[in-house]
């Protein structure tokens, strides 16, 4: 679905906004034109598997909406190196992803089964353009994630991070939902293990 994420120190002069607050033309620009970004638009969480038809200009019009709509924080932030959009992060209240709670990760492993709780957020994606990985952008958004999460009221941050080290060889497609080693630099705790390669991480603010 979406991009590897980069894992080093993050960029001194990064900068992180809601998605509110970047003009939808730069979050094209992250999304970009080729490659799962560009045609999930993170809405593979959001739309039931029978109806994912829709051609990528239309999934890029339901993100722009949501954005434009959303009530309760979320859904994403963007990350920019000086004006430049470099990265985006999935945050938002976990009932807004409906696709997510018939994951197995998270059947089995998340400690929060009242799937219709708002104050459980979940982290679900990351995008950093080629351009820009290798230079801390993932992680730092992560960490701007758990703030975000706490001002907006969340009682819990969920993410259901990547662990490279159990898998032989991992897809840097595979990357998409971030790493165990960055969700715990951003002071994530891991939970549960429901695979070998797969952990539900959270942040609990209460």
């Amino acid at each position: 679905m979406q991009s590897q994420v980069g894992a080093d120190a993050h960029p001194s002069e990064l900068r992180i906004v809601p998605a509110q607050q970047a003009p939808f033309a730069d979050i094209e620009a992250v999304f970009g034109t080729r490659g799962d970004p560009s045609t999930c638009w993170c809405q593979w969480y959001k739309i039931p598997g029978s109806d994912w038809r829709d051609e990528p200009a239309e999934l890029a019009a339901k993100l722009e909406r949501q954005i434009e709509t959303a009530e309760h924080g979320g859904p994403g932030l963007v990350a920019y190196d000086g004006e430049t959009p470099v990265g985006w992060c999935a945050v938002e209240p976990r009932p807004a992803l409906p696709r997510l709670q018939r994951k197995r990760i998270v059947t089995t492993g998340s400690l929060e089964h009242e799937f219709d709780d708002e104050s459980v957020w979940a982290v679900t994606c990351f995008v950093v353009p080629r351009a820009h990985r290798k230079q801390g952008v993932g992680g730092a958004l992560a960490e701007a994630a758990v703030a975000y999460a706490r001002e907006q009221g969340a009682r819990v941050l969920e993410a259901y991070g990547v662990d490279p080290t159990a898998r032989a060889k991992v897809p840097a497609a595979d990357l998409f939902p971030g790493t165990v080693s960055m969700f715990e630099r951003a002071g994530f705790i891991e939970v549960a293990r429901p695979t070998p390669s797969r952990a539900v991480m959270q942040v609990r603010f209460d």
